[in-house]
């Protein structure tokens, strides 16, 4: 028999969960990060398409909670709880923050996807989750996937393959 699994897509500045038979993917992360929670009792997953560290740089007059790390971070939990995942055992896995272009003598402002890193880092210790795998860094892109009924987290890239965490 033929299990029927359904793939959630999450877009950029997105976020989405998904349930044990759900299977949760991104692509397109180049200095953004793909940020998934798990918790492998309940197999109840998240993922989060994080593109800036923080929303205190937002512009935009609707903020887009779900386009950075420190807003991103908490509404991924608490939809992950509204499931019955228990924060307690969750853990983390993440890949992306690439620096995709190299640019002579900039300071910090061109450092995204590295502070994209270090933002999702932590949010995840206030919070107490356990990163136990990355991916991040480089100059690729990569496309990602979460099966939650496993808990496996899959990076996929031109340049490096497909690799498992």
């Amino acid at each position: 028999m033929i299990e029927e699994r359904s793939i959630t897509k999450v877009a950029m500045a997105d976020l989405n969960v998904a349930g044990p038979s759900g299977i949760l993917r991104t692509t397109g992360l180049g200095s953004c990060v793909g940020l998934t929670l798990y918790d492998p009792v309940t197999k109840i997953g998240g993922m989060a398409h994080v593109m800036l560290p923080s929303s205190a740089i937002a512009r935009e007059g609707q903020l887009n909670l779900a386009k950075y790390a420190d807003t991103a971070l908490p509404i991924l939990l608490n939809k992950m709880r509204e499931l019955g995942a228990s924060q307690a055992r969750m853990v983390a896995k993440m890949a992306g923050g690439a620096q995709m272009f190299a640019f002579a003598g900039s300071g910090d402002t061109m450092r995204i996807g590295p502070r994209n890193v270090e933002s999702c880092k932590e949010g995840l210790e206030q919070m107490g989750i356990k990163l136990i795998a990355e991916d991040t860094g480089g100059n690729y892109g990569r496309t990602v996937e979460l099966d939650c009924t496993t808990g496996k987290f899959t990076i996929r890239s031109v340049q490096k393959g497909i690799k498992e965490l």
